[in-house]
């Protein structure tokens, strides 16, 4: 089956590989790594938790963690969603190219073709919800660890602290396989080029990539969290929160 792709198809997927892992491997296991809004957001997190700590009434936290945990389980049950779309697909195959035909859309006209697109694309989606999945779970670990830290008038600083970091790093894991999930799909969009040809294929990777690159380095959202990466919060500083210019976190990103 694998025969009847173009060599040009097989230089469109090998780019679209390269590119999805080539990007993972740039924000998450390179120096450039601490450039990313990814990674200023991670800082945060650990602050969120070390903050909390002083907090009596926490609320608001678990409000937090909550908000967190839904929006992890509406991505992994897109994902579901868009997998029994895909064996849609898979069903539809002559009714897609009668219409393709129709409008003069530049879809192969090859069931073998097809399929393998279609079930390129259900691989995609399939690791997006298992990544989403494994995430609202690490979210639901955390909210129970978030639970057992005790007040410091209780449990002292030392204990509180302790506890509340190892809530933070769970976070912070969580927040990386939640961010995979999401490149996942929107890796997927670019995959969908393929349906119209390896040209396109390869001009809608380049998009998509252009796009997770800028949100990471140069957009706004990433200016206005980096402009405060170094702020510590009330009382934080006593007990070692972790900021941007030094860290007595025992838990290394």
């Amino acid at each position: 089956m694998l025969a009847v792709l173009t060599p040009h198809d097989y230089m469109a997927v090998a780019w679209f590989l390269v590119a999805w892992l080539g990007f993972n491997i740039l924000v998450e296991g390179t120096p450039l790594r601490r450039r990313t809004l990814s990674h200023a957001m991670e800082q945060y997190r650990r602050n969120w938790l070390i903050t909390m700590t002083t907090r009596d009434v926490r609320i608001m936290d678990t409000s937090i963690i909550s908000g967190l945990q839904q929006g992890t389980a509406f991505f992994a049950s897109t994902a579901l969603i868009a997998i029994g779309g895909s064996f849609a697909l898979l069903e539809s195959t002559d009714t897609i190219f009668r219409v393709a035909g129709d409008l003069d859309i530049p879809v192969e006209h090859s069931r073998a073709i097809w399929e393998i697109k279609v079930l390129g694309l259900m691989l995609i989606l399939a690791y997006a919800f298992f990544k989403f999945g494994w995430a609202y779970r690490l979210f639901n670990y955390a909210s129970i660890v978030m639970g057992a830290v005790p007040e410091r008038s209780a449990g002292g600083a030392d204990k509180s602290r302790e506890t509340a970091l190892k809530a933070a790093e769970l976070i912070v894991i969580a927040g990386r396989h939640f961010n995979r999930g999401q490149r996942a799909f929107f890796f997927a969009v670019g995959f969908l080029g393929w349906f119209a040809g390896p040209e396109v294929f390869a001009a809608t990777t380049l998009a998509v990539l252009l796009v997770l690159l800028r949100r990471q380095f140069l957009s706004k959202a990433r200016a206005a969290v980096v402009s405060g990466q170094n702020w510590i919060p009330p009382e934080a500083g006593k007990m070692g929160a972790y900021t941007e210019t030094g860290s007595s976190n025992p838990f290394t990103s």
